[in-house]
């Protein structure tokens, strides 16, 4: 039996629900506020904005150019298909685009929020029926599959809507991360609380940035997600991002049984917690929980600050992909504190007793969830 070194095991000491509430309604941040807390935030955010750029142009380049294409077998090459970029890839020597695509498929399989209101409506069925019947015309491959699949087509539909949909939403994220980082270095973002404060004010500025999605097939557009659907960034894409991937997730093959009887998986997914907040910060290379893909991307972008920083703890590089994991969860921490506190039903200082209810019964309801994370990672020390 393998011997597990003690600094990746600790207790998961975590708030009460009681702790998480008052923070919330008080305003104090989820995260205490240290030095090194500060450089580990902002420098894995700066890590994840470069690989979110990345994972964002790759989702809409699939949405638009592999479109119903049943071999995507060059989907993560972003249309260049030189020598040496096939090269780097079957070296390994690339982004993990696998773990961009299990955030999608996480949204997709939990579906919630307008969005997938959308996608199951008669409308979008209708949009389907337009696309199918305008590719098929020109995709013999395509016309079997809507003969003897017909629930297929509409299917992959769905998910190419979902890609660009996360793409889109990563497109503002990356580009929040990498402004967050400049902030940071002009010293215009000093504290936990300045983070939480910029990039709610970032969620909020794009928060009815329209979400929409076209296909050209011949020397026609095709609307999948069109503007009359009034789909939005942030109540439409983000908040069901953060229940799909910060909340939910995916039960991850080798954590749990996946055995009925065992009884490890809920049948319900609302009760799911294996999402980013809740993962062990130990690397089993998935893509899943703990969401190691993701921590190779960042570990490629690291700002040199923070690789030093991580240099100086632990087992150096022994160990350095786990000391991602926690930092970005810390950082995790800060995006959903900065979610709710642009979500929240009324100002915090608010001092009508109905605001003040709706206030406490909105935060709460964040409490209960969030403390069964891994808030053991949000203190001081």
């Amino acid at each position: 039996m393998p011997i597990i070194p003690a600094e990746l095991v600790h207790a998961n000491v975590s708030l009460s629900i009681d702790e998480v509430h008052q923070r919330l309604l008080s305003g104090r941040t989820l995260l205490d506020h240290t030095a090194d807390h500060l450089l580990e935030v902002v420098g894995v955010l700066e890590s994840y904005g470069e690989v979110l750029d990345a994972y964002s142009r790759n989702l809409i380049y699939q949405a638009e150019h592999q479109f119903l294409n049943p071999l995507p077998i060059f989907k993560y090459l972003d249309g260049d298909l030189s020598p040496a970029k096939i090269w780097r890839h079957l070296n390994h020597d690339r982004i993990n685009f696998e773990y961009a695509e299990y955030c999608m498929k996480g949204m997709l399989w939990h579906g919630t929020g307008g969005l997938d209101a959308y996608l199951d409506s008669d409308f979008f069925a209708v949009q389907c029926g337009s696309v199918i019947a305008a590719k098929s015309r020109r995709d013999p491959l395509l016309s079997l599959l809507k003969l003897v699949a017909p629930g297929f087509l509409p299917e992959q539909i769905r998910t190419a809507a979902t890609t660009h949909a996360l793409g889109q939403f990563w497109r503002v994220m990356s580009d929040l991360f990498l402004d967050l980082a400049a902030a940071e270095r002009e010293a215009t973002v000093r504290s936990i609380a300045d983070v939480v404060d910029f990039i709610k004010q970032g969620l909020v500025a794009a928060a009815a940035n329209p979400i929409t999605y076209a296909v050209r097939i011949g020397d026609r557009q095709h609307w999948i997600l069109p503007p009359e659907a009034g789909l939005t960034f942030l109540v439409d894409v983000a908040v069901p991002y953060v229940e799909a991937v910060f909340l939910r997730g995916m039960p991850f093959l080798g954590t749990v049984s996946f055995n009925a009887q065992a009884q490890q998986i809920s049948p319900d997914q609302a009760q799911f917690a294996y999402g980013a907040l809740y993962a062990d910060p130990l690397p089993s290379m998935g893509a899943g929980i703990p969401p190691s893909l993701l921590m190779q991307d960042m570990y490629r972008h690291l700002p040199k600050a923070l690789h030093d920083w991580y240099l100086q703890r632990g087992r150096g590089a022994g160990d350095v992909r786990v000391k991602i994991c926690r930092s970005f969860q810390k950082s995790m921490f800060c995006v959903t504190n900065a979610a709710i506190n642009g979500t929240m039903p009324h100002p915090l200082d608010s001092d009508d007793p109905a605001h003040q209810a709706a206030n406490a019964a909105y935060a709460r309801a964040w409490a209960t969830r969030l403390s069964a994370g891994r808030t053991d990672c949000l203190a001081a020390g």
